[in-house]
């Protein structure tokens, strides 16, 4: 069971327009690379790279941090992307 004590941030533009869905599953929140970075203002190749770092320093297990998708790309096939 949760703490009392922990807190969810809500980040919300300026104009308090952007609103970024997310798939909840238990006590994680799942968001997509392209969903961190407009949480957070940034390229997506960013949030790659910082995930990535994350992953090889031993930060994050990839297993616990990472899902397969389907993407729809711009040239209309469907990849399974991490």
């Amino acid at each position: 069971m949760p703490s009392s004590d922990q807190q969810i941030v809500l980040y919300v533009s300026s104009d308090g327009e952007v609103t970024i869905p997310a798939m909840i599953e238990g006590e994680t929140v799942w968001l997509s690379q392209a969903q961190m970075a407009e949480l957070f203002g940034k390229e997506r190749s960013v949030i790659t790279k910082h995930i990535r770092n994350a992953i090889r320093e031993g930060e994050v297990d990839e297993k616990a941090v990472c899902a397969f998708f389907a993407h729809t790309a711009a040239d209309g096939k469907t990849y399974q992307v991490t």
